[in-house]
């Protein structure tokens, strides 16, 4: 029986001896594997970056067209009781006397019109200046 133990034992050294030779190949396998695998780790996060950055550009450039948007949305609103106020004026007949003497330069029967026009502006040609060579100087 003693000499059974001692066949075990030198069965089970075995083992394990030819387990550290077959691992060092595998390491250089390994370490390809695990250096293949930070690549494509880094590649991710390059990735992560630059879709942040983008996304937050076109959030910065989408609210400046909401606010954009919300002025001509006001604007038009604005726009539109004037033209509400206006329908009600149209409405009328003294809105609409206003309208024919300050727009359209009416009369009722019994008044007089009288335009005065303010004398326009002539354009007057001021003398060409000569440079000191002689070459006319355009304003």
């Amino acid at each position: 029986m003693f000499k059974k133990s001692k066949q075990k034992r030198v069965i089970q050294q075995e083992k394990r001896s030819g387990e550290f030779k077959s691992s060092k190949p595998n390491s250089v396998g390994n370490g390809f594997y695990y250096s293949f695998l930070t690549m494509i780790l880094l590649l991710c996060l390059i990735q992560i970056t630059i879709s942040a950055v983008l996304n937050i550009s076109k959030i910065v450039s989408y609210k400046a067209k909401i606010i954009q948007i919300t002025k001509t949305r006001d604007a038009a609103l604005a726009l539109n009781d004037q033209l509400n106020d206006n329908i009600k004026n149209f409405s009328n007949v003294t809105g609409l006397e206003a309208i024919a003497r300050n727009n359209l330069k009416m009369s009722g029967e019994d008044e007089v019109l009288v335009i005065i026009n303010a004398p326009k502006e002539e354009n007057i040609e001021k003398p060409k200046k000569f440079d000191f060579f002689g070459l006319i100087k355009h304003n």
